[in-house]
């Protein structure tokens, strides 16, 4: 007696997550679900369509196809479409074509929703097709990192005239339970006095209390802006050496802050250990608060938290250890004879540093620099501040992309002749160089060296055809691992068969994405997250595809840096090399929609922008 054809509900609840769906619920389903036949070349759906419901491959193959006729994957038996734009706006993110005679089994978008909602594992298995807001919602939310100088600030600070007397300082002081009090002339910033300045140029030089403030207050004081982090506070005071800065904002003092405000909120461990940092007096005394790092990484990401902030916060540990090098540097060496700005390319630029990084860097010099009077002086603090951050465990670059070689520490005008140059003449070495440039991010310095700069590169980029084809024909050679079905593309043979490169395989090519944005859309911003979202609003990415790409790159970061987290918890050294086989059924299909996201959208701007092949 011939076997009977096994039927639509059990085709469907042999493949996960369905196998999850309760007896009584499957008896409801089956009347239902429906077959659904196409042939060779038959569109199933097109993008923009309204969708049906989920559809699951059961023989033959599509391929999935966005922008041109070019397909960017292919589905086949037990591969499921349509969720995406189901639990989106109900319309199809892409066109599937039918390769050969293909048989699917449909389940209605109403009861692929009812199954989201009561059954655990359906939902779980789908969530992340859910379009979400990224929000930093771990333990860690309140600290320094995530919480702005307008969240911890006094907002009503306690404000003098230049004229009133030390006296009348001290009793409002007093008065208030305040230590410093702003010095006004009208609405504009005088200076600042504090009950450290009553002690030290008051009362320890025998001065009358009569005497005005302005004699001992501080003129002109730093101030920071309220849109800043705390930790961005908790650094520019240890910096300074002092206890307080004035916030203000358009030119008006709207608020003061101090060390007792940020120690009070510091919940995070990477704002002790930039406290650290600051006054550490070697470089090998950061490399002790570097040693701390890994169990940092480890501790946010099981505590939950996003791994943009994740990495925000390991970058900000790497700035602070920059900047002390470069303040130690100019004790031993004397000041800079000219003006210069150090700044950070690659990941640190981006402030998208895990627990492995090397060193990318360059110095931007005053136009006024002569390299027989001054290169010696800053050759001296490139090789310290590199041999410090080496010392810190930021190993020296391979390319030698770092301010100890000359072609890296150069005036102004020579750094737009770079820019120039490249971008006139697109070869593959003036693609990887501006690649790598157009992520540079000011560390310390003189600013104003690089104020217009980058906005000057962006445009005159924008406006070259041929650079911008090439740079879009270059960031698609970093293509993610998936074979044509259900698989992933391993490493084939060496230290790592049989592994995926979370980093070059799938965190980069989202990388260059966001600098094509960037680049189309003369976009400022150097980080990928902010250059997506930025993109979006200027137009240059749809609304749906940045969602889906931030999606995606955020599963891809997690991936990464739980992968990290656990080699460190083993006490193993980490690396970006991670075996599917080690991944749950769950976890290895959410990897596979994220690697068939980016394919898709590096698809969607190759086909748009008209690539050179």
């Amino acid at each position: 007696m011939a076997k009977a054809e096994p039927t639509p509900i059990e085709i469907l609840c042999r493949n996960a997550p369905f196998g999850a769906v309760p007896g009584a619920l499957r008896t409801e389903l089956a009347p239902v679900l429906r077959r659904v036949t196409l042939e060779a070349n038959e569109v199933l759906f097109a993008t923009g369509d309204p969708l049906k419901g989920l559809y699951l491959v059961e023989t033959g193959a599509l391929d999935i196809v966005t922008g041109g006729s070019e397909p960017v994957s292919r589905r086949g038996p037990g591969d499921m479409m349509g969720e995406r734009g189901l639990l989106r706006d109900g319309t199809a993110q892409l066109t599937a074509r039918a390769v050969e005679a293909t048989q699917l089994i449909l389940v209605p978008a109403d009861w692929f929703l009812r199954l989201m909602d009561e059954v655990a594992d359906v939902g779980q298995w789908f969530a992340r097709a859910r379009p979400v807001r990224n929000s930093d919602d771990g333990p860690y939310a309140t600290g320094l990192t995530a919480l702005q100088v307008s969240d911890l600030m006094a907002k009503t600070p306690i404000t003098c005239a230049p004229d009133a007397t030390i006296t009348d300082v001290a009793r409002l002081m007093r008065a208030h339970v305040i230590s410093s009090v702003v010095v006004m002339e009208g609405a504009r910033l005088e200076g600042i006095i504090t009950s450290h300045d009553l002690t030290n140029k008051v009362l320890a030089e025998g001065l009358s209390g009569e005497i005005p403030v302005a004699q001992v207050m501080t003129r002109d004081p730093v101030t920071i802006a309220p849109t800043q982090l705390g930790l961005d506070a908790l650094m520019k005071l240890a910096e300074l050496g002092v206890n307080h800065l004035p916030v203000a904002q358009g030119g008006r003092v709207v608020g003061m802050i101090g060390k007792t405000d940020l120690f009070r909120q510091q919940a995070a461990t990477a704002s002790h250990m930039v406290a650290d940092i600051a006054s550490a007096g070697s470089a090998e005394d950061m490399a002790h608060v570097m040693e701390r790092v890994p169990g940092l990484l480890a501790q946010l990401v099981r505590a939950g938290v996003k791994p943009h902030s994740i990495t925000r916060r390991i970058t900000d540990i790497t700035d602070a250890i920059t900047r002390r090098l470069l303040r130690l540097a100019e004790t031993e060496l004397g000041p800079a004879p000219v003006p210069y700005l150090w700044a950070a390319c690659g990941s640190q630029g981006r402030r998208e540093q895990t627990g492995i990084s090397d060193q990318d860097n360059c110095i931007i010099l005053d136009d006024a620099f002569e390299s027989d009077k001054h290169d010696a002086y800053f050759s001296a603090l490139a090789k310290y501040v590199s041999d410090g951050l080496d010392t810190c465990g930021f190993f020296y670059c391979p390319g030698d992309m770092m301010a100890t070689n000359p072609r890296w520490r150069q005036p102004r005008r020579t750094w737009r002749n770079y820019f120039a140059g490249w971008i006139a003449q697109p070869d593959n070495q003036a693609q990887m160089l501006a690649s790598v440039m157009f992520d540079l991010r000011p560390i310390a310095g003189e600013t104003a060296l690089f104020k217009d700069l980058q906005a000057e590169v962006l445009a005159a980029a924008r406006k070259n055809s041929i650079f911008v084809a090439h740079m879009i024909a270059n960031s698609l050679k970093h293509t993610v691992p998936l074979g044509l079905f259900r698989g992933f593309a391993l490493i084939r043979s060496g230290e790592h068969k049989n592994t995926i490169d979370l980093k070059h395989s799938g965190v980069v090519p989202v990388v260059d994405l966001g600098r094509i944005y960037a680049l189309l859309g003369e976009l400022e911003v150097t980080g990928t997250r902010e250059r997506i979202e930025a993109g979006r609003e200027a137009g240059v990415v749809s609304e749906s595809g940045s969602h889906d790409l931030l999606d995606a790159y955020d599963l891809i970061a997690e991936t990464r840096l739980r992968h990290q987290a656990a080699q460190i918890l083993r006490g193993e050294k980490p690396d970006n090399f991670m075996n599917p086989a080690d991944m749950s059924d769950l976890e290895r299909n959410h990897l596979r929609d994220a690697f068939m996201v980016i394919k898709t959208m590096q698809s969607a701007v190759g086909q748009s922008r008209g690539v050179l092949t």
